[in-house]
């Protein structure tokens, strides 16, 4: 499952720079599939979506730093654990039961996004 940054969040921001797709970015900011990934142009992500990983997409939140489900892998294929999760200061990175996946799938999505 991804992980999120629940309305507990100080907005210290030691998380964004530990994750390794680029998934994480500052309250209000926009955001791209493209950001920190190999994805370019139009493409089908493992969840069926299509999307031009180029675009400026919405921030997900105005207020506090978030996580794009889409493009967070809980660190699969780069870490044991969710780095997002080992620095917060204040544990406000927590699993996203609305966002439930295998291994299996966390692992190709990170190949997916990581094709080089």
């Amino acid at each position: 499952m991804a992980i999120i940054i629940t309305d507990e969040c100080i907005n210290c921001g030691a998380c964004e720079p530990e994750c390794p797709n680029t998934a994480i970015y500052e309250g209000a900011d926009d955001w791209r599939y493209a950001d920190g990934t190999d994805l370019d142009g139009k493409v089908v992500l493992p969840n069926g979506k299509e999307v031009d990983a180029n675009e400026t997409q919405e921030p997900v939140s105005d207020e506090i730093y978030f996580i794009v489900a889409d493009k967070c892998t809980e660190c699969k294929g780069f870490h044991d654990e969710p780095q997002c999760a080992a620095v917060c200061p204040v544990d406000c990175c927590v699993p996203d039961e609305d966002h439930v996946e295998t291994e299996e799938e966390l692992l190709g999505k990170q190949a997916f996004m990581h094709k080089k």
